[in-house]
């Protein structure tokens, strides 16, 4: 079974410093009304579409399928739910572990998310001075939930 464990931050932009090289990414959602969350992507020019089970503690199952772009195309078109999330993913190095920092843009243009991937739920990565606060057990900042309710609605109060 595939399995995805990950931590989640804001980040600061003010100190994150200069981005380069990043990759471009269209995703959508497809309304599953269920225990799952299904994701057709778009990246750069290749397609995935890929099923998550619920988040336990930054823990779930994951299953991820390149399809040809083209079909990842038309599954966002006609079977996600808009707006879809669109942002730029860059990749930075910090002591020994890979952060993907997501510049989000149109309906959440502002919001600066950065995630590390984990190989085990005890391991406790170094952070960044870049990062800010924690919010892997916050579903307002899971993409499913942002392409329902954008950055660009939310209430100063409530970021």
């Amino acid at each position: 079974m595939g399995q995805e464990i990950e931590r989640k931050f804001l980040v600061d932009a003010a100190r994150l410093g200069e981005l380069t090289g990043g990759e471009v990414m269209r995703q959508g959602y497809i309304d599953t009304r269920s225990r799952a969350t299904v994701r057709a992507r778009i990246a750069g020019e290749r397609g995935w579409l890929t099923l998550k089970g619920g988040t336990r503690g930054g823990v779930r199952s994951e299953f991820e399928y390149e399809i040809p772009v083209e079909d990842a195309r038309q599954i966002i078109a006609e079977l996600c739910r808009h707006p879809i999330i669109a942002k730029t993913r860059y990749r930075r190095k910090y002591l020994g572990y890979t952060w993907e920092i997501d510049v989000f843009e149109e309906d959440n243009a502002g919001l600066i998310v950065a995630e590390v991937e984990l190989g085990d739920v005890t391991e406790d990565p170094p952070l960044p001075d870049w990062v800010t606060a924690e919010v892997t057990s916050d579903p307002r900042y899971y993409n499913s939930q942002l392409a329902l309710h954008p950055f660009r609605q939310w209430l100063p109060s409530d970021r």
